[in-house]
């Protein structure tokens, strides 16, 4: 069974072609240097991108892809497309003009081949995105999973591989829309996440043996034992400490966006390693998984693994940072176990937004 799966939620085109369970081909054209003017993705200069990018991404997949697409000779690229047994695309959640690309072409594709084309939820293909490179088996259930990107902050009990339901959720702003706007703050360029995280690993914090030293950004709990989240007060707090700094000094100086950088990260990782693991405790599970393109963030990792070791939980996360970010791969995986597992209504050749 060949997939063809279309990513386009967001910023990234990108477009995977799968065996069964195995990755054939996989790119994906980045607009991070188009958006870093703005600070920030813009929806509809998102979308433009993906309409240049998204069919020379096809193309380049299909060339990578064809010594498993053995087409007749003389055929080329149209040929290769004859191996393909479905198409599954991104329809939902994120921004609606680089969905709308993406579906479109997918669903041209789809209607002049022949070709069933089935959609997939942005949300899901992140959770699946640690079964890529790793046994169906690997994966224990009922687990926890915590899904962090910069559109979405939410914590998920799983009870079986389909059984998804949302336990705990941000109030506001998700913890990678944070990073963002805080890097935005100290004139860091975008996406904030890698650029704070590189920074907090330069700074050692002083300790003090007598009387030690209060965290400088409070932790935002709001009820402890629960499961929401809110970040909106944290930025509040950052913004404060650097216009208190640039007041004082004129600027904000390296060793302030150091240290800035890693008191926000500890702050939001605290809180949020913390009520992974108390859902899973409250749950009676023994697994806590992490997905999304905060994911990627070791620090992140470093302190879930340690709340799952003092607590005897297994802890899971995509297998490369590659799949942490928005990738086909994670789609093409997701793709797999539906098929596998019929999990989808029926086969159509028009996917709607």
């Amino acid at each position: 069974m060949k997939i063809l799966a279309f990513e386009t939620s967001c910023d990234d085109t990108s477009i995977a072609i799968f065996e069964d369970d195995k990755l054939l081909a996989m790119d994906t054209a980045s607009q991070i240097k188009i958006h870093n003017i703005t600070g920030g993705v813009v929806p509809e200069v998102a979308a433009r991108e993906h309409a240049n990018a998204i069919f020379w991404v096809l193309e380049k997949v299909l060339k990578e892809a064809s010594p498993h697409l053995t087409s007749p000779k003389g055929r080329g690229i149209k040929g290769l497309f004859e191996h393909i047994d479905y198409i599954w695309v991104t329809t939902n959640p994120w921004l609606l003009p680089s969905l709308l690309t993406g579906t479109t072409v997918a669903s041209t594709i789809s209607t002049v081949l022949q070709i069933p084309i089935i959609p997939i939820n942005h949300i899901q293909a992140h959770v699946f995105s640690n079964f890529l490179e790793r046994k169906e088996s690997f994966v224990k259930f009922p687990l926890i999973c915590l899904t962090v990107s910069g559109g979405h902050n939410d914590i998920y009990s799983m009870k079986n591989i389909w059984d998804l339901e949302k336990v705990g959720s941000t109030t506001d702003d998700s913890s990678g829309e944070a990073f963002d706007k805080v890097a935005k703050m100290m004139g860091l360029e975008y996406p904030g996440g890698p650029i704070i995280s590189k920074l907090a690993e330069e700074y050692k914090r002083p300790v003090s043996i007598e009387t030690g030293l209060k965290p400088l950004f409070p932790r935002v709990w709001l009820v402890k034992k629960e499961a929401d989240f809110s970040f909106s007060g944290l930025k509040s707090a950052v913004k404060r400490e650097v216009d208190k700094r640039v007041e004082k000094a004129g600027l904000l100086s390296q060793e302030d966006k150091i240290e800035i950088s890693y008191e926000f990260q500890e702050a939001v990782i605290e809180v949020l390693a913390y009520k992974l693991v108390q859902v899973a405790l409250q749950k009676w599970v023994k697994t806590v998984m992490l997905a999304g393109w905060v994911s990627a963030n070791n620090r992140l990792k470093e302190e879930i693994t340690r709340l799952a070791k003092k607590h005897n939980l297994e802890f899971i996360f995509p297998i490369k940072n590659l799949y942490c970010m928005d990738n086909a791969a994670m789609v093409g995986i997701l793709t797999h176990y539906k098929i596998k597992y019929w999990e989808f209504e029926e086969k159509i050749w028009v996917v709607k937004l």
